[in-house]
């Protein structure tokens, strides 16, 4: 085996040398950011925002020594308040207040006690109500209701066709049957599987129920236009039938089997 092949003093070169190239590429980075740190420009606006950070502190600052101190137990002498005390008259105050009564369907809170007690409203007196399939549209309700459906089309197509998150409503019985499941539908949402015709389907998601401010007439209107259009024929739907329902608002999700048949 030649001599060559494990030269003692080759190796040991070879390590001084690689040595020496690190600590060359240390000292370069090292020197670059010695030069390079004193020649950074300010910035002037990470220094109007810091200057509006510190006013803020300031301010912060003396609104929480204004809440915590007494001033006038001795000329010219400030008591501080223990925070103790200070925390004990917030609480005390927010004991005393009374809370405010649901004025409003969007103050209602999901399976709270004010849904509990609501009972369900009487379905076929709302169904009851609804006109004959020959009645007369108004066409100022359909094109109200057009326009709103833009936001649905995005689920169940531009023409009811339905799609992959939505089901069709072009010749659906769903849509020309009572007036009660719709509305429900609108306030509760809807989860699958369900049928349309003898197709059973399901969609990653349920429906979501509308937005509970909005007003009657938005509601009835939409659901009017689905109603007499894409092949459908029904009687409007009437803003006082969506108002009988609206105790729906904050209820579970409907499934098929909570529907009215039809």
């Amino acid at each position: 085996m030649s001599s060559s092949s494990d030269n003692p003093f080759v190796r040991f070169t070879a390590f001084w040398w690689a040595l020496g190239v690190f600590s060359l590429f240390g000292v370069l980075l090292l020197v670059t950011k010695l030069f390079t740190s004193d020649t950074e420009e300010s910035n002037p606006l990470e220094e109007a925002a810091a200057a509006k950070r510190y006013e803020m502190r300031t301010t912060v600052d003396a609104a929480q020594a204004a809440g915590l101190g007494y001033k006038e137990v001795e000329k010219g002498k400030v008591v501080q308040v223990p925070p103790t005390v200070v925390f004990k008259h917030v609480g005390e105050t927010l004991l005393a207040g009374k809370p405010e009564a649901v004025k409003q369907d969007t103050q209602i809170i999901p399976g709270g006690s004010a849904v509990k007690t609501g009972g369900d409203a009487d379905y076929g007196a709302v169904d009851k109500l609804t006109p004959a399939a020959d009645t007369p549209v108004d066409p100022a309700a359909m094109e109200a209701g057009k326009a709103a459906f833009m936001i649905c089309m995005a689920c169940h197509g531009a023409n009811g066709e339905g799609g992959p998150v939505g089901p069709p409503l072009a010749n659906n019985p769903t849509v020309a049957g009572p007036v009660s499941n719709l509305i429900r539908i609108q306030f509760r949402g809807l989860t699958g599987p369900i049928h349309v015709g003898d197709k059973e389907m399901n969609f990653p998601a349920p429906m979501m129920p509308v937005i509970a401010a909005q007003d009657d007439a938005y509601i009835a209107n939409v659901l009017t236009y689905v109603r007499n259009s894409f092949g459908n024929k029904a009687g409007p739907v009437l803003p006082e039938q969506v108002k009988m329902l609206r105790s729906e608002i904050g209820k579970a999700v409907l499934t098929e089997a909570d529907l009215i048949k039809h």
